[in-house]
């Protein structure tokens, strides 16, 4: 009987460059390609152990001295909307959901600038123009849905509220990016996307619907916080996150191992079948 060996990705660091979400600090990935026969797999795989995904990159944070940023997810078979998000959904009830292939629009690209421009004039994506754009949404090794938000307008036409790149993990949904109209800001459409999502896994079946990553001292990030039970990837473990504020953001020497022992401890998915 021979069995077949794991698939081995080579893994890599980034050079340190500013952290968006805590002021004065530097961010480092370790990341890897995504791409042949096995890219599903090994996706699913490293979204357990809180990865993330970026076209054909899977990337985890590896900062040298702070390890504050966790990857989120909900819980959906125990989740249940509070007071607020449950009039969220009611204030949204009208639009209407339009899952689609990842194929990128005029429409969703002037969506996106209005977005940015608005809320992340100065973050890393506030260049990109729409071939970028273009291939945030395309270049995805596996699979991939955008998942858009129509509002109907009085004269019966629709314009685009809300989009989401999802992905559909063997355990749940994975929000790659979502922006919105910034015009509707007080409709708290951010809010009413993560929801609607969770209604997505519910109905197929998956058992979270994963965030991106929770960073504790970061503003921006703070909402993510709210979808309760949320379970965050820490110290190499899925574990509910309970009272956000016992979550440090301070730096220390010895808060991230060495790359070698990280790597080291990544578990990679055999290959599929065994002869």
């Amino acid at each position: 009987m021979r069995h077949t060996l794991p698939i081995a990705p080579q893994f890599y660091v980034t050079a340190p460059q500013p952290c968006p979400y805590l002021e004065g600090r530097m961010e480092r990935k370790l990341f890897t390609a995504l791409q042949g026969d096995s890219a599903e797999t090994l996706n699913d795989s490293l979204s357990k152990q809180g990865f993330r995904r970026s076209q054909n990159v899977l990337y985890r944070p590896s900062c040298a001295e702070c390890s504050a940023c966790l990857s989120a997810r909900i819980r959906v078979a125990d989740f249940k909307p509070s007071r607020t998000q449950r009039k969220v959904l009611r204030r949204n009830a009208h639009l209407r959901r339009n899952a689609t292939a990842p194929w990128a629009t005029e429409e969703q690209y002037a969506l996106f600038r209005r977005y940015l421009d608005s809320r992340h004039a100065d973050g890393g994506m506030a260049d990109m123009d729409i071939f970028e754009f273009a291939a945030m949404i395309e270049e995805t090794p596996i699979r991939s849905r955008v998942v858009e938000y129509l509002a109907e307008d009085e004269d019966g036409t629709h314009d685009l509220a809300a989009v989401c790149l999802t992905d559909v993990l063997d355990d749940g949904l994975s929000m790659v990016y979502s922006f919105y109209d910034p015009a509707r800001a007080g409709d708290s459409l951010g809010t009413h996307v993560i929801l609607d999502h969770v209604e997505i896994a519910r109905e197929a079946g998956l058992p979270y619907v994963y965030l991106g990553y929770w960073v504790p001292g970061s503003p921006k990030m703070g909402y993510k916080a709210k979808f309760d039970p949320v379970e965050v990837y820490f110290r190499g473990r899925w574990q509910e996150m309970g009272d956000p504020a016992t979550y440090s953001s301070e730096t220390h020497p010895l808060s991230t191992d060495p790359i070698a022992e990280q790597v080291a401890r990544i578990s990679l998915p055999d290959s599929r079948g065994t002869r």
